[in-house]
């Protein structure tokens, strides 16, 4: 299911879904609504929730560290599950259960209208 959702984000749409599992609680309950926008890559910050591709896994985790162009992607439990690159973090969560996340000013990338027609 994240492979479709990033799929659409990485077209430029913001996605709302919800996401299963635990490994994020408290930040993220299992099957709370979220809400992922297309990001600017350059602007991520440690603490980030992404939804990106690690090792060909496509995760909603947190942003846990970064070097150049590379994130380092981890859970809310400790887990790391590994370094990507930039260009593999598809959006950005900006809200759970319509709560707006801190720190997504400015860091989301919208569609250009004309683009569409």
């Amino acid at each position: 299911m994240l492979d479709v959702v990033a799929a659409r984000v990485a077209r430029g749409e913001e996605v709302q879904f919800r996401p299963t599992g635990s490994s994020m609680v408290p930040l993220i309950r299992s099957r709370q609504s979220v809400t992922v926008a297309p990001v600017d890559t350059a602007k991520l910050e440690v603490d980030d929730i992404v939804l990106v591709r690690v090792a060909g896994t496509t995760y909603l985790h947190r942003v846990t560290a970064i070097a150049g162009q590379r994130v380092q992607i981890g859970n809310n439990r400790g887990r790391i599950n590994g370094w990507t690159n930039r260009d593999r973090v598809f959006g950005l969560c900006v809200d759970v259960d319509g709560v707006p996340r801190k720190n997504v000013e400015g860091k989301i990338v919208h569609s250009d209208p004309a683009e569409n027609t």
